[in-house]
């Protein structure tokens, strides 16, 4: 079923050589208002797409991905964009799960949607990355923002342009994810969950990874105006 055309895709890439293509492709099949936005990939991320009927931005210098979400969102919004979804470019989310996440948004019951992996079964989350990084990450966006969510930095989120307007990420490597719920509420806005399925290629962030995103919000926090 085709999206919405009010409805614009952004796909953050850094080094995505091996799936990107057809992740587009298949993606291609619901709509054509797509936008990658290439973070400096040193593989062969942009040669492979040449030919491919997106839009697609590049940052000079890798940023992060919170740096490459706000590049294409800033950009749909510019083309009119009235809903926006951001999507991984790694094969891990299904392009099924668009619709779903962009309908309360269209039904006006929500300015944003967040995707969870654990409202339903479908996701197959490593045991250890469940327990050991998610729940802790859910409770300290909890403890730092207010929200109480089932699931923390799943990535899969729907705006629409208004709430797109008024979240601006500055948060440039993946901290954004945290800091895109605390505008949430710093912004009064209405979010719902909608349950999504991601396929584990690969085990993703470590528990490492917590760490330095910890640090990020800490310093953001403390030392920016």
């Amino acid at each position: 079923m085709m999206l919405d055309p009010k409805v614009w895709v952004i796909i953050p890439a850094y080094n995505e050589e091996k799936k990107i293509r057809q992740v587009l492709e298949e993606l291609l099949t619901i709509t054509s208002n797509i936008v990658v936005v290439n973070d400096c990939s040193a593989d062969e991320t942009q040669t492979i797409l040449n030919d491919l009927p997106v839009h697609f931005l590049t940052h000079l210098v890798n940023r992060g991905q919170g740096a490459a979400l706000q590049t294409g969102t800033q950009f749909a919004l510019n083309q009119g964009a009235e809903i926006i979804a951001h999507f991984d470019a790694d094969g891990q989310m299904q392009i099924n799960d668009i619709s779903k996440a962009v309908q309360p948004l269209l039904n006006n019951e929500a300015d944003i949607s967040l995707g969870s992996r654990f409202l339903d079964n479908k996701s197959q989350v490593p045991l250890t990355k469940k327990y050991f990084i998610l729940k802790p990450a859910s409770l300290l966006n909890w403890f730092l923002t207010g929200l109480k969510l089932t699931d923390a930095h799943c990535g899969f989120r729907a705006l629409t342009r208004q709430a797109a307007q008024k979240i601006e990420i500055q948060q440039d490597g993946m901290a954004h994810a945290t800091e895109i719920l605390d505008q949430i509420r710093l912004h009064n806005l209405n979010y719902q969950e909608v349950p999504v399925e991601i396929i584990y290629h690969e085990y993703g962030q470590k528990f490492s990874s917590g760490f330095k995103i910890l640090r990020d919000l800490i310093f953001a926090k403390f030392f920016r105006k």
